[in-house]
């Protein structure tokens, strides 16, 4: 369970497959480059942020995964909330967040719990995923526009004010870049190797040193990238600070579990293999307490650049460190040229991220749904856009469950069996005088136990013996015995005989466990309605 993909994956490895994994990790490089500098910037960060995450967690996420070929890094989905953290903290709270989140995703691993984040409601992982789309696409509107604005409002609603405000300085060479960047993207060739968005990069940087466009850029910005990784450095908040930021933690964990384990299973599909869900956790969590040392932000899995990676024959985790090592290696060479980047090819470039990433599709299809499951995409999706996003995935996973929970209630039904002869009871099976008989079918948990207090109703008929059928009961929770055991003190009070009949193994291993079997007795229990008739019809 625990033994990383690339060690099982190099059993068998040929020069063959290692060449193939070079061009998909080159490849696959050259599509992380923009993206690990513009998720950085868009979170707040400088571009460089970006890159060392993308080198360091990206080479352990490929060398520790549970997946041959998920590729790691910086993603949009982490865009809000290490903006929120950054805005409130500085990096180095970032960092100590990312920290305890990569601490967080081994103990998850370690638990075994990979298999459990599967639960997690679609309209839920739906309706933040298209959130932070929108949010990612209004934080890009500054720079697609070249407005001049000292500071952006984080609230969307003051964003979206200010940017109508400042419309008026709306720039139309960084608007140029940014419409030229989107159009290449979208009617770039798929089948050709180099990415539209490195080709949009080098011809924005080139066309705008040449003529000396006035627009802003890395340069201006941020001064420039390093041409090296900073040296590890420790950092250490007060314990105010780790508490404070423990839910941030907890919410980056989570999403890179979900991302993750999410881009496991589509690169599952796309290559027919099977990924180790625990493992996956555990790299991810190793990564995200490594990246932070060297300065970099949270990671997870890139269903994007996995994606790029398996169609250009990418089908170990060596393609994935090698991408790590391109990136390191242009980190390297061409540090200096990144400052003559302009912002806007960044923009739309985020701009085309954020329509890929908006679940437009799956958002359509949730539409024409159930009202619940409605409700909970809709409200995730404007708590994300217009709150945050900890509070919008708490709050949809809690509305997701009661409405889950309603709806096994509703579907549990106890209901009296009256009439002979065929039918309900069964050919040729007739109810003796002085019984009742009540059927249960559904889950039997506490939301629908209350259920049960309608067979007391049998207690004005004063019957000899109370019969409930529990063949369609295949779960009983401890509310559930709770009632079972109010009947059996009513029965034994008014000296009426309960009789269980076709108890399945789950609910019988919780009376059993409660002790309350040897209460009911032995001899109350019946395989089927024909056996209990039968020895009803001796007393």
């Amino acid at each position: 369970m625990f033994i990383p993909k690339s060690i099982v994956c190099l059993k068998d490895y040929s020069w063959k497959q290692f060449h193939a994994d070079l061009v998909a990790g080159l490849v696959v490089g050259l599509v992380a480059l923009p993206l690990a500098m513009a998720f950085a910037i868009a979170s707040g960060l400088g571009p460089e942020r970006g890159l060392y995450t993308a080198v360091v967690a990206g080479f352990l996420i490929s060398a520790l995964s549970g997946s041959r070929v998920s590729i790691g890094g910086p993603t949009g989905a982490f865009v809000v909330i290490v903006a929120g953290i950054v805005a409130k903290y500085g990096y180095d709270g970032l960092a100590v967040a990312t920290g305890m989140a990569g601490l967080i995703l081994i103990a998850m691993g370690l638990a075994r719990l990979g298999t459990y984040v599967k639960y997690i409601p679609y309209p839920v992982t739906t309706g933040f995923t298209s959130g932070i789309a929108v949010i990612i696409f209004s934080g890009e509107i500054k720079d697609f526009f070249g407005l001049k604005m000292d500071k952006v409002p984080s609230d969307f609603l003051e964003k979206w004010s200010a940017y109508f405000h400042s419309f008026s300085t709306f720039n139309y060479y960084s608007f140029g870049i940014s419409l030229f960047t989107v159009l290449l993207i979208v009617f770039w060739p798929k089948g050709w190797k180099v990415p539209g968005s490195i080709v949009a990069l080098v011809l924005a940087a080139a066309a705008t040193t040449y003529w000396n466009w006035p627009v802003e850029t890395i340069g201006t910005r941020f001064g420039g990238i390093p041409q090296s990784l900073p040296h590890p450095q420790f950092v250490l908040n007060s314990w105010i600070a780790i508490k404070g930021l423990f839910p941030a933690a907890l919410t980056i964990a989570a999403l890179a579990a979900i991302e993750s384990l999410l881009c496991a299973v589509v690169a599952d599909g796309m290559i027919g293999g099977r990924h180790k869900s625990n493992m996956e956790l555990v790299a991810q969590g190793v990564a995200n307490c490594v990246s932070p040392i060297f300065g970099g932000m949270p990671a997870t899995g890139a269903i994007a650049r996995t994606t790029v990676n398996i169609r250009n024959g990418g089908r170990t985790p060596v393609a994935g460190m090698v991408h790590a090592v391109v990136l390191f290696i242009i980190l390297l060479v061409a540090g200096p040229l990144a400052s003559h980047v302009p912002l806007a090819v960044l923009a739309g470039i985020l701009v085309m991220v954020s329509y890929h990433m908006s679940e437009w599709r799956s958002f359509k299809f949730i539409l024409s749904g159930t009202r619940s499951d409605l409700a909970v995409l809709l409200v995730t999706f404007f708590l994300t856009v217009l709150m945050d996003l900890t509070v919008a995935v708490s709050v949809g996973l809690i509305l997701a469950a009661f409405l889950f929970m309603h709806k096994m209630a509703e579907l549990t039904q106890v209901k009296a069996l009256t009439y002979e002869g065929t039918g309900e009871l069964g050919e040729g099976l007739q109810i003796p005088e002085g019984v009742e008989v009540y059927s249960i079918h559904g889950s039997f948990f506490f939301g629908a136990a209350n259920k049960l207090l309608q067979v007391e109703s049998s207690f004005f008929k004063k019957p000899k013996a109370l019969v409930l059928e529990m063949k369609g009961v295949l779960h009983l929770d401890t509310s559930g015995l709770k009632i079972l055991e109010q009947i059996r003190l009513r029965c034994r009070k008014q000296g009426v005989r309960l009789v269980l009949v076709g108890i399945h193994s789950q609910p019988l291993m919780v009376l059993q466990y409660s002790n309350q079997y040897q209460e009911f007795g032995e001899e109350n229990f019946r395989s089927d309605l024909a056996s209990a008739f039968k020895d009803l019809s001796k007393t």
